[in-house]
Formats: structure tokens, C-alpha cells, sequence
């Protein structure tokens, strides 16, 4: 296969089926069941199930590069806690190019190389990121506006009426800039979800109608990208587009958004995941009925279910707001040493999540939090017990 942890571009390497279920054995006797789910391959037909022996391997969590200054202190330490992350057990790793100006994706792109060294190859590694805010290159530049201009219109990657909210845009051409700019900043030829990130804001100033027509080229070019080798599987991490109502102009109908990938590749296209918040602070995903799937109003876990998407929490943790102080039933229910843990337990057990995200900038927190992958999971019951107490905390 290669270097896969070269520095020129396009190579095609990304996660495997046969590289993460290697990832998984290598910490077999130390994780308990279910810290490992079986995805189906992007490639395979969308009526296969899971099964432990094929698809790929995700962790239950995954790490969070979002959060921190865009300075080189914490470049090194976001790398060094991606390091720490991989030989903990964590083989999902997250970023976004806006995430701290383009640092984060470095700072992964860095640990990535150290990771080669240390005997991890690029195929363990579920590698994510994604697109759609305007973004500016290591440091916010003294006049945003002007350097948006240049960089993004006047080179003609984007027209004006692309851009939405002064800060969003989703055009083919600028999913293309960014996707580049994200495997040179990774030192990859090729990523495993590459998101189109928080669509809903486009919703604040155009009509659904067009945002549909927008949806479409925009996943029209990632299926074109796919055939290409620089993505394997795309989707959308949104923040409320799948947590409000139907009455909501920011609302998401996974049922439309599928529908438009299936026009455009029938059966076989690769809009396979959706990340949104899920945590103690946000249930909506399992309590809240706001997706029409034939004829019925059902939650985005059971639409998810029913349309092959897989679910990807965010948030965690809150931003560390449902990481202390939580009501008592919750210890009684979940158990554990801390709340940090209980809440961490609850997102990685949710029924129809395949791995929760948390944000960890330090290589300390990530060994800490590790420690949580050798307890099973939540049972039916201690669900039960929660939910009867009130939705969450």
C-alpha cells in the first residue's frame, strides 16, 4: 500500500475494513463488548448489515479538535492528544477546517506522521472532517471581509450569492477548495467522512427550495469526489437542523436529504452519516418526533435506522457543561466514579449512535477518559431508569 502517511497529495488511503478491525484486536482483553461497532464499508450494498467480521470498526468515541487558541502551543498539544488518542483505543478522529483557522486538520496531519512511525497505518484510522463556513488561514486576518473577497471571489471559487449569513457557502467549487486545502493540511490523499458543515445556516436567508437545489450540486460534486479517491463517504454535521421541530425554518428532513442523494446515484450513493449533538442536555435525537418517514413522525435515530445513516454524536460533553454538577438519579442510573464518566457512558451506549465525539486538547484527559472503555455499556434497564426520571439532565 505504500506510505500512507505520505506528504504528497492523493494517495488514496483511507480506513479499511481489515486495518480497523486490526485496530480493534489490538486492544482486545482491554475494552469491554461494544466499544468496537461494525459499520458496513461505504462500498458495500446498503441492505448489508453489520457484522463484526467485515465493515469498519469505529470506536465509541471518537476525539474533538474544535475547541482551543489558534497558537503553537496548542497545536502541539492538540497533537499530542490525537497520539494519545489512537494508542488508547480511539480510531475515530474529527476535525473541520474553520477548527481553529486550519490548525486543528495540521495538528492532526502531525500527529498522523508520528503515528506511522509508532506502527499505526492510515487504513485503522476513521479520519473525518468538514466544509462550509469561510475560513481563513492560521489567524483571523485583520480585515475578514477583504480577505473573503479576494481569496474566495475575486479567484472566482465562489459568487456572491453563495454565500449565506456573510459566513456559509456549500457551491461545488468551494467544497472542492476546501476539501483540498484539508488533505494538504492532513498530509492525506483521502478522507474517510468529509461533512458539509451546519447546512442549516444557509436556511436563515434562502428558501428551502433552493436549499435543495443547493444540496444537490453540492452532493452531486461529492459523489464525484468519491469516484475520484479523495473521500469515501460523505454526510452532514449540523448543530439544530435535526433537533427542532418541523416548524422550524433551520429544520433538516433526512428523508428529503436521502432522497436527494438517491436521485443522483440511485442505491448506491454515499451519503452515509449525520453528526448532531447528543448528550444528557440534548435527547433530542431519541425523544423528539420530528422526522416523516412514510407518513409517521418518528425520531432521527429510528429515520436514521430505517435510511442506512449513520448517527454521530457531538457535544459530548456540552462543552463540559454536563460534565459536573448533574442530578443525583443520574449517578444512581449510570454508575461510575464521576459525571464526566456518566455523561460520556450515556452518548457512547445510545442505541443508534455509532460514536460520540468529545473534544480533548491535552494527552491527559484523553488517557482518563480512556479508562471508561473497559466498563460495558449501558443496559436496557439502567435506560429505563434514566428515562423515567425526566429526558435527560
Amino acid at each position: 500500500m505504500g506510505d500512507c502517511y505520505t506528504r504528497e497529495p492523493y494517495m488514496n488511503n483511507h480506513a479499511t475494513s481489515e486495518g480497523t478491525r486490526k485496530y480493534a484486536a489490538r486492544f482486545a482483553g482491554r475494552t469491554a463488548e461494544g466499544h468496537f461497532r461494525a459499520i458496513p464499508d461505504p462500498e458495500a450494498p446498503r441492505s448489508e448489515k453489520p457484522d463484526a467480521n467485515r465493515g469498519l470498526a469505529f470506536s465509541s468515541l471518537g476525539i474533538g479538535t474544535y475547541l482551543g487558541e489558534p497558537d503553537e502551543a496548542t497545536d502541539r498539544a492538540y497533537t499530542d492528544a490525537v497520539i494519545a488518542a489512537v494508542e488508547s483505543g480511539f480510531n475515530v478522529v474529527d476535525s473541520a477546517i474553520n477548527y481553529r483557522f486550519q490548525r486543528s486538520e495540521r495538528s492532526i496531519g502531525a500527529a498522523l506522521v508520528e503515528l506511522g512511525k509508532r506502527g499505526y497505518a492510515r487504513e485503522e484510522i476513521l479520519l473525518c472532517t468538514k466544509a462550509g463556513f469561510l475560513t481563513p488561514d492560521g489567524a483571523m486576518p485583520a480585515n475578514p471581509g477583504a480577505f473573503f473577497e479576494k481569496e474566495f471571489v475575486e479567484s472566482g471559487i465562489l459568487r456572491k450569492e453563495d454565500i449565506a449569513a456573510g459566513c456559509h457557502a456549500m457551491a461545488p467549487r468551494y467544497l472542492a477548495d476546501q476539501l483540498d486545502r484539508s488533505l494538504r493540511n492532513l498530509g492525506v490523499g483521502c478522507v474517510d467522512v468529509f461533512y458539509i458543515h451546519n447546512p442549516e445556516t444557509q436556511l436563515s436567508e434562502i428558501s428551502l427550495g433552493d436549499f435543495l437545489a443547493r444540496i444537490s450540486a453540492a452532493f452531486l460534486w461529492l459523489e464525484s469526489a468519491v469516484t475520484a479517491g479523495k473521500i469515501r463517504s460523505y454526510g452532514m454535521a449540523t448543530w439544530s437542523g435535526f433537533r427542532v421541530p418541523p416548524s422550524s425554518r433551520e429544520h433538516l428532513s433526512l428523508g428529503a436529504i436521502e432522497s436527494v442523494a438517491r436521485e443522483i446515484a440511485g442505491d448506491a450513493h454515499h451519503f452515509r452519516y449525520v453528526q448532531l449533538p447528543v448528550n444528557l442536555g440534548m435527547t433530542e435525537a431519541l425523544t423528539l418526533p420530528n422526522q416523516d418517514f412514510n407518513g409517521e413522525q418518528v425520531t432521527m435515530v429510528q429515520a436514521a435506522e430505517a435510511l442506512n445513516v449513520q448517527l454521530i454524536a457531538s457535544a459530548a460533553l456540552l462543552q463540559g457543561r454536563v460534565a459536573r454538577g448533574l442530578p443525583a438519579f443520574i449517578a444512581e442510573a449510570v454508575g461510575l466514579e464521576n459525571d464526566l464518566q456518566r455523561a460520556l457512558q450515556f452518548a457512547r451506549s445510545l442505541p443508534g449512535i455509532t460514536s460520540a465525539l468529545v473534544g480533548m486538547r491535552k494527552a491527559e484527559h484523553v488517557r482518563a477518559n480512556a479508562r471508561l472503555f473497559d466498563s460495558p455499556l449501558m443496559s436496557e434497564d439502567q435506560f429505563a431508569k434514566l428515562f423515567s426520571r425526566g429526558e435527560g439532565a
